[in-house]
């Protein structure tokens, strides 16, 4: 297991997939709520939305560890307290903050702003380990990854306002999932990550459906077959994206792996364009996009005798 999951080429397409389903959400949950017409201001039918996909998510992940992988759901007593809080970290909070932050916030801010948890990863894994230091290659990378995401989402409203609820929040969101990382990083060596992936997804959706809930009083969500398929598509991605993502940082730097992380807005714009009507394929979506596998191509050369060579 850690041979494969550390061999570069697996990393990268792993990595790659990850990325392409996290980015496939953008244009999904976008038609759910057109389809359970959900307002832009309705952050508690959101909130409730995403405690159902995580509950979902969890029950993949359970049935798969019971029927495809054979593993035996046990969780130690001294596990609990670990799973629970990073249901909180990864789940509950991290998509409070989101949902109520990109509601009141532009487009090119969000997209800047949600991908700063790769930003605070790659400087805080510097100083926290030792084989994971920033470098020119890093740092390379960072800047043509988010000139990339800057020049897809240019004309979507930029400004220097800044509201508590709106940047605040994802500014929060970014630090949330940052610290998720570091903490996922710790205890994955010491919990199975199916078992950590689906315990999280379970007890942070538990949080979601509760306030969720609670906001939304007595109104409820009309499922149809189209809305509902969206549904179990959304949970399906992350069931899988979070179980692979996990088992990555389990056996690999976390600095370097989260600026993967910044394809995950070129597939949301790239979905977009494939799914959503309206949007379309512009020269500044390509243009991103370039930007950021060029970013990706040099992270993955070092530098040795003062060249760059591909590593093994």
């Amino acid at each position: 297991m850690k041979k494969f999951f550390t061999k570069k080429l697996n990393v990268l397409w792993i990595s790659l997939v990850c990325a392409a389903l996290w980015g496939s959400a953008f244009p999904v949950i976008k038609i759910s709520y057109e389809k359970l017409s959900i307002a832009q201001e309705d952050i508690f039918s959101k909130i409730y939305f995403a405690g159902i996909r995580f509950f979902i998510a969890s029950l993949l992940v359970f049935l798969a560890a019971r029927l495809l992988f054979r593993m035996p759901l046990k969780i130690r007593r001294d596990q609990v307290k670990f799973i629970v809080l990073l249901g909180l970290l990864q789940t509950s909070l991290q998509y409070f903050f989101f949902y109520i932050g990109i509601a009141n916030t532009s487009g090119i801010k969000s997209a800047i702003l949600q991908s700063g948890s790769t930003f605070f990863v790659v400087v805080a894994a510097h100083f926290i380990y030792r084989d994971d230091k920033m470098d020119m290659r890093k740092v390379v990378s960072l800047i043509l990854g988010f000139g990339g995401i800057v020049l897809i989402n240019i004309g979507k409203g930029f400004d220097l306002h800044f509201k508590l609820l709106g940047e605040g929040f994802l500014i929060g969101t970014a630090l949330v999932s940052a610290f998720a990382t570091f903490f996922v990083k710790g205890i994955s060596k010491k919990i199975n990550p199916v078992i950590l992936t689906g315990g999280q997804m379970f007890a942070g959706s538990l949080f979601l459906l509760a306030v969720g809930k609670i906001g939304m009083g007595a109104r409820m969500l009309a499922f149809d077959k189209v809305s509902l398929g969206l549904l179990l598509y959304a949970s399906f991605l992350s069931a899988t994206a979070f179980l692979l993502w996990y088992t990555l940082l389990k056996y690999n730097r976390a600095g370097e792996l989260s600026i993967y992380r910044l394809f995950i807005p070129v597939f949301g714009a790239l979905f977009s364009v494939l799914f959503i009507e309206g949007e379309v394929l512009t020269g500044k979506l390509l243009g991103g996009l370039a930007l950021v596998v060029a970013g990706m191509i040099v992270l993955n050369l070092k530098r040795e005798n003062g060249h760059f060579e591909q590593q093994p």
